[in-house]
């Protein structure tokens, strides 16, 4: 495996970074999740199935997203064909509707059952994790230059506009309980700062109090609050 074709940022803009951290890192804490679970303790691991669930959803909506967002123009401004990252799309989405079914055979079955389908789904998501590390590694050394190339950071971020628009409130606050937690400090402040001088007050008021202040760790929401000039 080479790594010598990653391509630096150079001051671009990276429209992928901050969405990719926050998948890597909730897929990543899920997998060990699977792995340490107890299947033959149903209320035990209800919350886990329900937040593998809530991955699931968001990982569809992101792929659809991609698909009428990025690919679209992507396409119309260079012919350049996205049928490579389509065909991986529509893999994920046969993956997640696997997975979904694994967990309501999960839910369903009597509990000398559980254990054996438990370790079913975890091997499962092991493997979509590892395609879906693939493809965003793809999508980060392959297409993101293609878009620098013909796209400007301004156009870029109106493009990252237009999918945070498309966003219901309730379906952006769970984006922002993934990314928020796996971004660095820096980027952190960037991203929320920004909101709180564009976004309607009470929009960046739900993402500090229901994404940012529950899921990072004191220390973080404390570096967070001084940048911002929150109250901790």
């Amino acid at each position: 495996m080479t790594h010598a074709r990653i391509p630096d940022l150079n001051g671009r803009y990276d429209l992928y970074g901050l969405i990719h951290k926050g998948l890597r890192k909730a897929q990543c804490e899920l997998l060990a999740r699977l792995g340490g679970a107890d299947f033959d303790d149903a209320a035990a691991t209800a919350p886990l199935l329900a937040d593998l669930r809530t991955i699931l959803m968001l990982g569809a909506s992101h792929l659809a997203h991609e698909d009428r967002y990025i690919h679209q123009p992507l396409e119309a401004r260079v012919q350049a064909s996205t049928d490579r990252l389509e065909h991986q799309h529509d893999d994920h989405r046969l993956a997640f509707a696997e997975l979904e079914d694994m967990i309501r055979a999960i839910e369903e079955a009597p509990l000398d059952a559980r254990a054996s389908l438990g370790r079913r789904l975890y091997i499962a998501f092991t493997v979509f994790v590892g395609h879906d590390l693939e493809h965003m590694h793809e999508e980060e050394t392959v297409t993101a230059p293609q878009l620098w190339a013909n796209f400007t950071d301004a156009e870029l971020q109106g493009i990252e506009m237009a999918i945070i628009g498309s966003l219901t409130p309730e379906k952006n606050l769970a984006f922002m309980r993934l990314m928020i937690p796996a971004m660095n400090r820096s980027e952190r402040a960037a991203l929320l700062g920004g909101m709180k001088v564009s976004a309607p007050a009470e929009a960046f008021t739900a993402v500090i109090e229901f994404a940012a202040r529950p899921h990072l760790s004191r220390e973080d929401f404390c570096d967070l609050s001084s940048r911002l000039g929150l109250a901790a």
